[in-house]
């Protein structure tokens, strides 16, 4: 009688099990684009493009460049994966792809699917690269031999340096760029991951990148977000992933608020061309300001020698003349001294009536004008 209870209640409970799992899927659902074209407004604009559907253009300086810019690489325990500082890099370097438009610079094409950074690994002799994956190409297309990446669109950094969060000042020039990839192999770490059902590529080799550091590198952990966001705190990578259904047809009908047409969207020559001007002027203020602060010691060097006017009488008949018509109306006080002097030494005015002659030999002297 008690194994008859005892299945009865396994039964249950996995009967409980099975009603519950599709409410979460359910949840799910609810996550769409939308998120996107929301929280991404306000950092850049959106376009209808016609090949990719709606495209976000980034509001960034010129030379910006995806999974280059303003961040770096650091190991989690799901690979190496992209920490942006931007407040949006939650969003495009984790989900979708980038494509460089020859006019209007780096744009970006949402997708469902979650990475640590969607970009194709090069590594040769002790140089590594990426180079973010293009539109329309899964995985295994980027890492197919028939899958091409123009060689500027990679970026390339030591193997010393890798792993660094001031790698950007350590990023190879771009007239190497093509002599490097041609002696470069691709890095090919496949990683499924089974919750998402997802293939991503996790990057370069753990053990590699320590001998090159020459430290043990301690992978931190991915910890998820209920809020649009990133963040490193201490051994965890905070960020926001939601999981997206596939072929949801309520997210086909999500739009942007606001769809800017792209005529009106500012061309990469256009931003250069009104970004110097701007660093430009600040320089020149700073070199304006340094010799205002030069005049101080010159008033310093004026004050000296009227501590040491009575003892010192003859240095001052050798300084230049110009300066007499500062010391004539400075002189003016010690002449209301020496009226208080002769009252309480008689001798010491007979010295300062002698003083006044080398003051007309000055005035006699004096060159014209």
């Amino acid at each position: 009688m008690n194994t008859k209870i005892k299945i009865v209640f396994i039964l249950f409970i996995i009967f409980i099990g099975l009603n519950i799992r599709p409410q979460k899927v359910n949840a799910q659902e609810s996550i769409s684009f939308q998120v996107f074209y929301d929280e991404l407004s306000s950092y850049g604009t959106w376009i209808d493009n016609a090949d990719y559907g709606y495209v976000w253009i980034p509001n960034v300086d010129p030379g910006f460049a995806p999974y280059a810019t303003n961040g770096y690489w650091t190991l989690t325990d799901e690979g190496w994966a992209w920490v942006s500082n931007y407040p949006w890099g939650w969003a495009p370097f984790h989900y979708g792809r980038w494509f460089i438009d020859p006019i209007y610079g780096p744009m970006w094409v949402p997708d469902n699917e979650w990475g640590p950074g969607w970009v194709t690994w090069r590594m040769s002799s002790d140089y590594y690269g990426w180079a973010p994956i293009g539109p329309g190409i899964n995985i295994n297309d980027a890492y197919g031999n028939g899958y091409y990446e123009q060689h500027n669109h990679y970026t390339y950094v030591r193997g010393m340096y890798f792993g660094r969060r001031d790698i950007r000042n350590h990023y190879m020039h771009s007239s190497k760029r093509g002599a490097i990839m041609k002696n470069s192999t691709v890095i090919n770490n496949p990683r499924v991951d089974k919750t998402r059902n997802v293939t991503y590529n996790t990057g370069p080799n753990r053990n590699e990148i320590e001998k090159y550091r020459g430290k043990k590198i301690n992978p931190i952990v991915v910890k998820e977000t209920s809020k649009p966001g990133q963040s490193i705190n201490k051994d965890q990578l905070i960020i926001y992933r939601p999981q997206f259904i596939k072929n949801n047809t309520s997210a086909q009908r999500t739009a942007p608020a606001k769809v800017v047409n792209l005529k009106e969207v500012k061309t990469s020559k256009q931003r250069k061309a009104e970004m110097p001007p701007l660093k430009a002027t600040q320089p020149i203020k700073q070199t304006q300001q340094q010799p205002k602060r030069t005049i101080q010691p010159a008033k310093q060097q004026i004050v000296q020698p009227q501590r040491n006017n009575q003892p010192v009488q003859q240095q001052r008949n050798v300084q230049p003349v110009k300066q007499q018509p500062i010391q004539q109306q400075r002189n003016v006080q010690p002449a209301k001294q020496q009226s208080v002097q002769p009252q309480r030494n008689v001798q010491p005015a007979r010295q300062q009536q002698s003083q006044p002659k080398p003051v007309q030999n000055i005035k006699v002297e004096r060159p014209a004008h």
